[in-house]
């Protein structure tokens, strides 16, 4: 891997691209203290090659490796996992509860992954899930905290993405590594220094009310700054966090608005698509971004975004009758 796709962000925190589907999509992060190492985020089993690479240009060597950590068991966050285990032996993985049953057998999530994308289609962009023995796993409760050379991490709880995701608190940094939960905010989209931040709500698990608590429940530690999987470091969040809690109520009035006119499924997935992109171009433009460039840097989690949109629309109705 080219040295220009890692960057030291803070003192001890690197960031290592995924190399997935494109550079500046999905990052992972190396944090080192005090001659420890821990792996934020895996990406795919073909990111794997390049962690170890970034490891070695550090000067960082496999058995100083504590832990391998994934926010949530997506997998673009975790689908590395398995065959990093192997590649670093010593090291533990640290997962959510709900999140563990998936790394000790992941077939349910291949196959689920492959009803998908089809089998060509997800063999080239994560390839075989590989099993973590449940020996090596730690579970991560809300607000558990391990020693990472001679300072701290700290987990917490934070559902509304996915009911399986924590973020984790970094002492040294004063800093939260937050996988989906902070939003999305693309490189390519920063004005002036500022980003430009928008929620995630892919499927299948969005829940509004649990993602704007658990956002909230982030800003009570007063963090200076935010390590995003999509993409990478954002500071200042105490100005980013209200504009994350306007757009997911925001979204929520999008949905009723496409549920008023969609006659079934299809429909309303299309109505959601149509005005969640429109309504995050007219941010963007608002902002300063290029109008062509921002349509097409948003337009993959657009479509995300309005399938995990109707699905929870779906739920909704369906509690409601």
């Amino acid at each position: 891997m080219d040295k220009s796709m890692t960057t030291e962000l803070v003192r001890g925190v690197y960031l290592v691209d995924s190399g997935m589907v494109r550079i500046g999509l999905a990052a992972c992060y190396v944090i080192e203290r005090g001659g420890r190492v821990a792996i934020v985020e895996t990406g795919t089993r073909y990111s794997v090659p390049g962690i170890l690479s970034v490891m070695s240009q550090l000067g960082l060597q496999t058995e100083q490796v504590d832990y391998i950590i994934a926010t949530h068991v997506h997998l673009d966050h975790a689908g590395g996992v398995g065959l990093l285990m192997q590649e670093l032996p010593e090291a533990q993985l640290v997962i959510h509860p709900r999140g563990a049953r998936h790394m000790i057998d992941p077939a349910k999530l291949q196959a689920g992954a492959t009803a998908v994308y089809g089998e060509e289609a997800f063999q080239e962009m994560y390839g075989d899930l590989i099993p973590v023995d449940e020996a090596r796993i730690v579970i991560a409760e809300d607000r558990d905290v391990l020693k990472l050379g001679g300072s701290t991490l700290e987990f917490l709880d934070t559902p509304g993405h996915a009911s399986h995701h924590f973020c984790v608190w970094d002492e040294a940094s004063n800093g939260f590594f937050t996988g989906d939960t902070f939003g999305i905010a693309y490189r390519e989209l920063v004005v002036d220094g500022k980003p430009l931040i928008f929620p995630t709500t892919t499927p299948v698990q969005f829940d509004p009310e649990a993602l704007k608590s658990s956002i909230q429940k982030l800003m009570s530690k007063q963090p200076e700054r935010m390590f995003l999987t999509h993409y990478g470091m954002v500071e200042n969040p105490a100005v980013l966090a209200p504009q994350l809690l306007e757009q997911i109520d925001d979204y929520v009035q999008l949905v009723d608005e496409s549920e008023g006119i969609a006659d079934d499924a299809e429909s309303l997935h299309e109505a959601i698509h149509t005005r969640i992109t429109d309504y995050t171009l007219a941010r963007a433009i608002a902002h300063g971004c290029d109008r062509e460039l921002a349509a097409e840097t948003i337009e993959f989690d657009m479509g995300l975004n309005a399938q995990g949109l109707a699905l929870w629309s779906q739920r909704r109705s369906a509690a409601n009758q």
